[in-house]
């Protein structure tokens, strides 16, 4: 195994960044770049338009002032209805380019069910037609990806058409794209994300780390609790404090030779500033030294 801080890296929503307009108080780069560089991280994610330059390669420069590179970004795109395809190729292709020329090492998309500016709080049945075209749609777009030599992730997401058990299990039946494993949307959606991990058997090229409330995670399922109202009450917790089995999730995909990267991906609503090193910062911290320690183990 690799020495576990050159394969750490943090997404900007752990500090509160997020594309979801009105998600809360949303931080500078400079400040998340120092922050994650100090606990010793080596890369980042992309986050939302506007967090970092627009110019790929001022992306690059701004990254390597911090001692840090980026190793992916994050496309919501809508894949189950035709009429949008050729839009939504066009969104792919444009991310694609801009991350390849800063860098980047893949994109991850998720199959966002056309909400817009409502975020994740709605989820939603696909008809068999929907789904035929959604699995169509998954090969257009990583093939769109490839002519940019960009690999695609699929991720699934609480909000999304591939959401439940039922919507993963049906993905690695019908698709043989590779996935982003998000521990903590799989778990809110009501999946087991070790089994995941063994059933997608080697399809697993990218990781999303969040630990999860599963009291919170339950009410949410239930639609007792809109999915941001739960973030904004801890839903998501520091790795080692929740419900999520973080340390069977390391050490299945370790032992069957995973060797991508491991994204702290906290997702928090800020609701002012907070001081330097705290909140945000102190939580990502203790996460650090969870995985770490677990991965060393």
């Amino acid at each position: 195994m690799s020495a576990p801080l050159a394969r750490l890296a943090a997404a900007p929503i752990t500090w509160g960044v997020c594309e979801v307009p009105g998600w809360g108080w949303q931080l500078g780069s400079e400040r998340v770049l120092r922050e994650v560089s100090g606990l010793g991280l080596r890369a980042i994610e992309l986050g939302p338009s506007g967090f970092l330059p627009d110019d790929p390669r001022e992306v690059a420069r701004t990254l390597q002032r911090h001692d840090l590179r980026l190793a992916s970004g994050f496309l919501p795109a809508v894949l189950h209805r035709p009429a949008s395809r050729a839009a939504t190729l066009d969104r792919v292709a444009a991310a694609a380019e801009t991350l390849a020329a800063a860098g980047a090492d893949l994109l991850v998309l998720a199959a966002e069910l056309g909400n817009g500016a409502a975020g994740y709080d709605r989820s939603a049945e696909l008809s068999e037609q929907q789904w035929t075209a959604l699995l169509e749609g998954l090969d257009e777009v990583r093939e769109t990806a490839a002519r940019h030599r960009l690999p695609l992730a699929l991720h699934p997401h609480y909000g999304t058409a591939v959401e439940r058990p039922e919507h993963v299990e049906r993905i690695l039946a019908g698709s043989d794209v590779p996935l982003c494993l998000d521990t903590g949307h799989l778990f809110v959606g009501g999946n087991d994300p070790v089994e995941v991990a063994r059933a997608a058997n080697g399809r697993i090229v990218h990781v999303h780390f969040k630990d999860v409330d599963g009291a919170l995670a339950t009410r949410v399922r239930a639609g007792e609790m809109g999915y941001r109202d739960a973030v904004t009450r801890g839903l998501y917790r520091p790795l080692g404090d929740g419900d999520v089995d973080v340390a069977g999730v390391v050490s299945l995909l370790e032992t069957a030779g995973y060797g991508g990267w491991y994204v702290l991906e906290q997702d928090v609503v800020l609701e002012a500033e907070p001081a330097a090193g705290d909140g945000p910062a102190a939580s990502a911290a203790r996460s650090v030294h969870y995985l770490t320690r677990i991965m060393q183990a």
